[in-house]
């Protein structure tokens, strides 16, 4: 990693901790009636973090979903965490940080949503995000049983959020 890039997220390591960020999403998420994920705020300390990284919202990357699943065909994904790995740089996260979220299998597609990313040699850092993938890539195998998904690819968009709705 060039000395300057550690310099700066060291600086914003630096910043989080005296700021008193936390690095989870701070509480419990209301469920709609299909099981998806209801709206949540980004906490302030996330988007600080995102805004000393250079994270706008609608920066994007591609994330291998599941780090156990690297390159696998289908995968399946199961309701609770996740850690998911950046296929290529974001900002001045580097390919291979790490993103850590939730998942949630109950309604027709898949929903991520990203509360921390760990770049290589460095500490945690918060931040918003989400899976995406058009054309209904997210989109559940019939055979899915409750609390899980199949998935026919491993690999999706993640997308910078300033809420998640």
């Amino acid at each position: 990693m060039p000395m300057t890039k550690a310099l700066f997220i060291g600086s914003v390591l630096l910043l989080c901790t005296s700021a008193g960020c936390t690095t989870t999403s701070g509480g419990v998420v209301a469920l709609r009636p299909d099981g998806t994920p209801g709206p949540q705020e980004c906490p302030e300390e996330s988007k600080k973090a995102m805004r000393y990284m250079k994270l706008r919202v609608g920066d994007g990357a591609w994330v291998e979903l599941d780090a156990n699943q690297i390159k696998s065909r289908p995968i399946t994904l199961y309701d609770g965490p996740i850690e998911s790995m950046l296929q290529g740089g974001l900002g001045t996260l580097e390919s291979t940080t790490r993103l850590y979220g939730q998942v949630w299998t109950g309604g027709p597609q898949v929903v991520i949503r990203y509360y921390e990313a760990h770049p290589p040699e460095s500490e945690k850092v918060p931040i918003c995000a989400v899976a995406r993938l058009s054309e209904n890539q997210l989109r559940k195998r019939p055979e899915s049983l409750p609390g899980t998904a199949i998935l026919d690819l491993s690999v999706a968009g993640v997308d910078i959020v300033d809420s998640f709705r």
